[in-house]
């Protein structure tokens, strides 16, 4: 990723909705490849849903065996892998050298100690840490925030090479905040834009993208 912040829509269920993403120049859209969420899709569905859409695909994984994940990574022609669970290193390091996929790591630090241990454990074998907030609920699309103020006091410790992206909680009335504070290479939106799970709000979508543009040129 580079020049500016870029967007990704996530937990999309509905052709319709992947090709307004698609038409508004979200450069990535994502599905929930994990199996028994209110927006699982599987692997085929997700490639029908992208099939010809100028965006970058995500899968969202939880814990998959590598096998698995491959299969289910090359049935969605994935571009990118985001794993959402408790990976180790060595599963990010070997997916990342068959050189199909980038590869992001999601975190959910409750604070800047957990923060920097995400660091610690993930910034040399993944190509983006995914900042989401923490919840009993799930692992991911709950709409928490994870600590803005006490991750952006360490903003800096993230090395050159690591994306990072801004997830969890996010809506068209806060993105721009989030921006200006933690300067992500991209910010991920899944439940602040939906009319219910896995359907997406096409006004509040655009409203998001729209937001994200204006935080982006707010940097220049």
């Amino acid at each position: 990723m580079s020049g500016g912040v870029a967007v990704k829509i996530c937990g999309l269920r509905r052709r319709e909705d992947a090709e307004r993403v698609a038409a508004l120049g979200a450069e990535f859209a994502g599905v929930i490849l994990a199996p028994g969420g209110k927006r699982s899709v599987s692997p085929a569905d997700a490639a029908a849903l992208f099939d010809g859409l100028p965006v970058r695909r995500v899968g969202v994984f939880v814990d998959a065996r590598a096998d698995d994940l491959r299969r289910a990574a090359d049935e969605a022609r994935l571009d990118v892998l985001q794993l959402h669970g408790a990976e180790a290193p060595a599963l990010l390091r070997a997916l990342r050298a068959e050189g199909r996929w980038t590869v992001w790591k999601a975190v959910r630090p409750r604070g800047a100690r957990e923060f920097t241990a995400a660091l610690d454990r993930y910034a040399d074998c993944a190509d983006g840490l995914l900042l989401d907030g923490w919840s009993a609920a799930a692992v991911g699309g709950t709409g928490a925030r994870f600590p803005w103020e006490a991750v952006a006091e360490h903003r800096d410790l993230v090395p050159e090479w690591l994306a990072l992206i801004a997830a969890g909680g996010l809506r068209p009335g806060n993105v721009r905040e989030a921006i200006a504070l933690l300067r992500p290479a991209a910010v991920d939106v899944s439940s602040g834009v939906e009319a219910s799970p896995g359907v997406k709000d096409g006004a509040a979508v655009e409203a998001f993208v729209s937001a994200a543009r204006a935080a982006a040129l707010d940097q220049e």
